[in-house]
């Protein structure tokens, strides 16, 4: 993982307080918005996303670059790739 601290984020959606599958389905837009290469970061403070997220991430053929947790949220940083 990289430190995002440093990295660029072309977009970031905050889908705090929403419900699965809410910040996964936000995620699927906000990549189909971004070109190759573009980089998004959700938040969300939905437990289910721990999981949901970097599997649909994988599944996609995207890259995720680093998941942040946060006292009340996780933070997923992804880069489109095709």
């Amino acid at each position: 993982m990289l430190d995002t601290q440093t990295l660029p984020v072309d977009k970031e959606i905050d889908a705090r307080g929403s419900f699965c599958p809410g910040p996964l389905m936000e995620l699927i837009r906000g990549m189909k918005t971004l070109p190759i290469g573009g980089t998004l970061a959700v938040l969300s403070s939905d437990p289910g996303s721990l999981k949901d997220i970097p599997a649909w991430i994988a599944k996609a053929g995207h890259e995720l670059l680093a998941t942040e947790p946060h006292e009340l949220y996780t933070r997923f940083v992804a880069r489109k790739t095709r």
